[in-house]
């Protein structure tokens, strides 16, 4: 899956903030994500992350 940094993923499920959009701080072997609602950040596994997409939106 191509993601690249500065893009935004909605994912699956919603964070207990309820937002799901994240937007992508760092890609690599884990992904740096920050929730788009409440600016809380995670880092997390790549296939973790590729497994939760729903969609990814490139900024223009």
């Amino acid at each position: 899956m191509d993601v690249r940094v500065n893009d935004t993923l909605e994912m699956k499920k919603k964070h207990p903030c309820g937002s799901n959009s994240w937007t992508v701080l760092r890609v690599g072997m884990d992904f740096r994500i920050r929730c788009s609602g409440c600016g809380h950040e995670l880092l997390l596994p790549r296939a973790k992350v590729e497994k939760g997409i729903k969609k990814v939106i490139r900024p223009e």
